[in-house]
């Protein structure tokens, strides 16, 4: 163990990172670009999907070592990862855990950070059998229930004992919403679980934009003046809902046109739903869109509409939030936790419109409310930001971070 005045070293486990970023990998870069360097240092094993990335890359305050085989540019966005990535990735939790073994031999580290319950999760785990005395802490960010997850991956049925040890073994859990919570306690854990959620840089999505900017944007996607754009970021999959907000056009006035960045497997699915419905020409598709460039998105957008069918949390909202656009949702997940709508919530500031998930007809009546009442519109945007700025900015969460686990878990 470190002497008191030596900085404390943690080991992240993290499947993936930057450049291919989510929620989660966004909110490890976040945090610990937060921390004092001079009182912790970082080291993370993670995939090294590409070839052209280092093996080891200084990234923010994280050293990262890239493990696995190596391919060429794939397409990590949509999950279309070539078969060498693919056996990487399920020999993750033994080269992780490898690594690490390394790793610690050199840096003797205080904790473990695993970000998930997955491949990641695995190799700490078996980092914890090997060295028991280690604190490990597990960051669960996932919003499927265990039967949705035992569906998308069988073969954790098979081995549902072992896996639930990631869980169990865990001397400390993390999670972002309420939701995710009771997922945690329903695999049995009895441990310590605090709730401390995703955020988003406040400044960076409210501060304002050149015009020239939002002019080539509006351009590019041609909008008029008089035309309300939805905008949604999300991957393109089918538990985001957005075929959903793609088939609330039809009930919507010709001059509302839906705003979709992300990629994903169903984005051919996606673009021939908007066909049929007969939307085609008011869908607009921007792909992959880097996390630094999406404040713009937010500035030319009117409405932010995701109709998730799961959600652990969902950044995008909080982001929509911090950008001053109202929000259209569903009450599923972690999202309860900070979307208030005026009738489900009437003793709360109201921050955004519920609409029931698979249903086209209630998303385009929360986006008729607004339209039809800019003073809400006005309301919800005005607590919503303030809410942002409350509870959700990551000096906040970095601060919950340091002062609720790392200082805690690295104590001698």
């Amino acid at each position: 163990m470190m002497h008191e005045n030596k900085k404390k070293r943690i080991l992240i486990f993290s499947l993936t990172y930057h450049p291919y970023v989510g929620g989660a990998e966004v909110a490890i870069k976040e945090i610990t670009d937060r921390v004092n360097p001079k009182e912790y240092a970082f080291d993370m094993v993670t995939l090294r999907f590409d070839e052209k990335l280092p093996k080891v890359e200084r990234i923010g305050n994280i050293t990262v070592h890239r493990l696995g085989f190596t391919t060429n540019a794939p397409k990590i966005s949509d999950r279309r990862i070539p078969v060498t990535a693919k056996f990487a990735k399920i020999l993750f939790p033994f080269t992780s855990f490898s690594k690490a073994v390394s790793l610690h031999r050199k840096h003797a580290y205080d904790m473990t950070w695993a970000m998930i319950a997955n491949y990641a999760g695995f190799g700490a785990l078996l980092f914890k059998y090997a060295y028991p005395k280690v604190p490990y802490f597990l960051e669960l960010q996932d919003g499927n229930t265990l039967e949705q997850v035992k569906s998308r991956q069988p073969i954790l049925r098979l081995i549902w004992p072992f896996y639930k040890q990631i869980y169990l073994k865990a001397d400390f859990i993390k999670v972002i919403s309420s939701f995710i919570e009771k997922l945690a306690r329903g695999v049995g854990f009895k441990g310590p679980v605090e709730v401390i959620p995703n955020a988003v840089d406040v400044a960076k999505f409210y501060a304002a934009v050149p015009i020239e900017t939002l002019v080539e944007l509006k351009a590019r996607f041609g909008k008029k003046m008089g035309d309300i754009f939805l905008f949604t970021a999300s991957r393109l999959v089918l538990s985001r809902g957005v075929e959903d907000v793609i088939r609330a056009l039809s009930f919507l006035p010709p001059n509302v046109k839906l705003l979709i960045a992300g990629a994903g497997d169903a984005q051919h699915q996606l673009e021939k739903i908007a066909k049929d419905s007969g939307v085609g020409e008011r869908v607009f598709f921007a792909g992959h869109i880097s996390h630094s460039r999406l404040p713009v998105y937010y500035k030319i957008s009117d409405i932010f509409v995701r109709a998730s069918i799961v959600e652990g949390f969902g950044n995008a909202f909080v982001e929509a939030f911090a950008s001053g656009i109202p929000v259209v949702a569903t009450p599923v997940g972690g999202i309860p936790d900070f979307l208030f709508d005026p009738d489900r919530n009437p003793n709360k500031p109201a921050t955004g419109l519920f609409c029931q998930p698979r249903n086209p007809e209630s998303i385009a009546r929360a986006v008729e409310r607004y339209i039809s009442d800019p003073a809400l519109s006005a309301e919800v945007v005005q607590n919503a930001r303030a809410l942002a700025e409350e509870k959700y900015d990551w000096n906040t969460i970095a601060r919950d971070m340091k002062e609720k686990i790392f200082a805690p878990l690295t104590e001698v």
